[in-house]
């Protein structure tokens, strides 16, 4: 028996309205290893499109940490395992990933580095997922504009 099962439409409606979508567990780690690691940079920078979680203006690197659900992890698998609501919800999945992808592709188009990161990868692989975006700011230390907008997800390069 799953979480919302048996429970009316007005009470999972309320218990998806609690979900936060900014400062999530996974965010507020990853950004106080960055800080360890000596990186600063902006959150939630709104003068990007999509609002990216983490901002390093010094690099043009920005880095988003994105949840499962609401992302579409895994989507082809997970879309059939829906059974409720299931045109609203994979309407509504498939518009944000629709999104990330035009919001990726404009980033690198303005000369970002562009990486996405799974909320659990984030959560397990923590010391990965830094040392992932450590190379990517020696990357530019090393070669300012030398990786023009690459675009990275949970372990997997592509433009």
């Amino acid at each position: 028996m799953t979480e919302f099962e048996g429970k009316t439409t007005s009470l999972r409606s309320k218990i998806m309205s609690n979900i936060h979508s900014t400062g999530t567990k996974p965010e507020v780690l990853l950004r106080k290893r960055l800080y360890h690691e000596g990186i600063r940079y902006r959150v939630n920078y709104k003068k990007l499109p999509g609002s990216p979680d983490i901002v390093i203006t010094k690099y043009k690197i920005v880095v988003f940490v994105d949840g499962e659900f609401w992302h579409g992890y895994n989507w082809e698998k997970k879309r059939t395992r829906i059974k409720r609501n299931r045109n609203y919800w994979i309407q509504k999945i498939q518009k944000n990933i629709n999104r990330d992808s035009q919001q990726n592709q404009e980033l690198h188009q303005m000369g970002w580095t562009v990486l996405h990161f799974w909320s659990h990868d984030v959560l397990k692989n923590t010391d990965y997922v830094v040392q992932t975006i450590l190379y990517y700011v020696r990357g530019m230390e090393e070669d300012p504009g030398g990786t023009e907008g690459s675009f990275f997800q949970s372990g997997i390069t592509a433009i």
